[in-house]
C-alpha cells in the first residue's frame, strides 16, 4: 500500500538548509495498522504530508496506493483518506451537508452521497448530531466527523494526523473504538502519527519510531520492548545492608542486568522480568535474603524511545516549517 525509498524533504529557514526528512525507507502493507511515533520536529507529519500529495518531496521516491506521489498525485488522492490535525468541516455548515459535499468532491453522485454520508453517520454515532451547525459539536462529535468526511469515498487507506489531540480521556477512548472497527469491518490500511504512547500501544500492530528525520526502529510494541528496555523488578528487603549486599553480589541469574540500590530496594532491568521473578526469589531465598515485596514493572514505548535516543518521546520540539500547513521553500 504504501513505499518509499530514501524519501527526503528540506526546507530553507533563513537561507539555511533544514533536514526534516532524512531518507526514509518505509514499507506498509494492505490490511496493517502502522503508528509513526516521534516527538514534536521528528518529521512524523511532514513524512504524512509527502505521502498524501501535500508537500512535493525534496528527493527519493514514494507510491501509495500503487501510484507515485509526484507524477500521479490525482490518482493517489483518489484512494487515500487524510484527516489533519486540524477540523475539516466549515463550522457554519451542517455536518451531514459536509459529509454530501465532499462525496460530490470525489465523484460521487447526489444519492451516492447521501446514502453514504447517512452510513457513515450512523456507524460513527452521529446521528443526534449530523444535523446541527458544526460549531456546535463537541470535540470528540467534531473529530468523528473528520473521521467520517475522510471515509466518504471509501477510501482503501487511511491517514490519521495526531487524531486524539485536544480530546478528553472518554473521547479519545470512543474515537479508539471506532478505529478498530472500522479497521475490523472493511479491511483498511491505517497510518496514524501519535503522541499518545497508549495510543501506537493499543491500536497498531507495528510502530514505527523517527527520530530527526529517519527511522530508528520498526517493529511490533512488543518487540521494541523486549529489544530496547528491559523489565523494571523492584526488590524490597528489611535492612538496607542486606539491600546493598544483593545489589553488589547479585546472582548469576542476572548477570549483566543494570542494577540500582536505594536504601532497602534493589531495582534490575532485565528482559522477561516476570519469568526471572520466581527462580531470582528461589535463589535469594537459599542466600537467606529474605524479599518483603516484589514488582515488576512492564516497560512503556517512551522507555524504548529514551533507550534509542537518550530523550523521552514526551519531550516536546519546535514544529519544522511545513507541518501545520504553512507555505515553504524547498532546499
Amino acid at each position: 500500500m504504501i513505499e518509499t525509498q530514501n524519501l527526503t524533504r528540506h526546507f530553507t529557514v533563513n537561507k539555511k538548509t533544514v533536514e526534516a526528512v532524512r531518507g526514509i525507507d518505509l514499507r506498509v502493507e494492505a490490511g496493517e495498522m502502522v503508528a509513526l511515533l516521534g516527538p514534536n520536529g521528528a518529521g512524523k507529519s511532514t513524512t504524512l504530508r509527502m505521502l498524501t500529495t501535500l508537500l512535493p518531496p525534496t528527493s527519493g521516491t514514494a507510491r501509495v496506493a500503487g501510484f507515485d506521489v509526484t507524477t500521479q498525485d490525482r490518482e493517489v488522492r483518489r484512494r487515500i483518506g487524510y484527516i489533519g490535525q486540524g477540523n475539516g468541516a466549515g463550522h457554519s455548515q451542517r455536518g451531514r451537508d459536509e459529509l454530501i459535499t465532499q462525496g460530490r468532491a470525489y465523484g460521487l453522485s447526489a444519492a451516492a452521497a447521501r446514502e453514504r454520508a447517512g452510513e457513515l453517520i450512523a456507524s460513527l454515532g452521529l446521528t443526534e448530531v449530523a444535523d446541527r451547525i458544526v460549531s456546535s459539536l463537541s470535540g470528540g462529535q467534531r473529530r468523528r466527523l473528520d473521521i467520517a468526511m475522510g471515509l466518504i469515498h471509501a477510501p482503501g487507506l487511511l491517514f490519521l494526523d495526531e487524531p486524539s489531540t485536544g480530546l478528553d480521556p472518554q473521547n479519545r477512548a470512543n474515537l479508539q473504538e471506532h478505529i478498530r472497527r472500522l479497521r475490523a469491518e472493511h479491511g483498511t490500511t491505517i497510518v496514524l502519527t501519535t503522541h499518545y504512547l497508549d495510543e501506537a500501544d493499543h491500536l497498531a500492530e507495528r510502530v514505527v519510531v523517527i527520530d530527526h528525520g529517519r527511522i530508528i526502529a520498526d517493529a511490533s510494541p512488543e518487540r521494541l520492548r523486549s529489544e530496547h528496555a528491559g523489565d523494571r523488578i523492584t526488590l524490597t528487603f528489611d535492612h538496607a545492608e542486606e539491600a546493598r549486599r544483593v545489589a553488589a553480589h547479585p546472582p548469576g541469574l542476572i548477570e549483566g542486568a543494570r542494577i540500582e540500590h536505594d536504601g532497602t530496594r534493589v531495582v534490575i532491568e532485565a528482559t522477561g522480568g516476570a519469568r526471572l521473578v520466581p527462580e531470582l526469589l528461589r535463589i535469594l531465598e537459599k542466600e537467606n535474603s529474605a524479599v518483603v515485596s516484589v514488582e515488576v514493572v512492564r516497560p512503556t514505548l517512551d522507555d524504548v524511545f529514551l533507550n534509542l535516543t537518550g530523550r523521552s518521546l514526551r519531550e516536546d520540539g519546535a514544529d519544522l516549517p511545513g507541518t501545520t500547513g504553512g507555505k515553504d521553500e524547498v532546499a
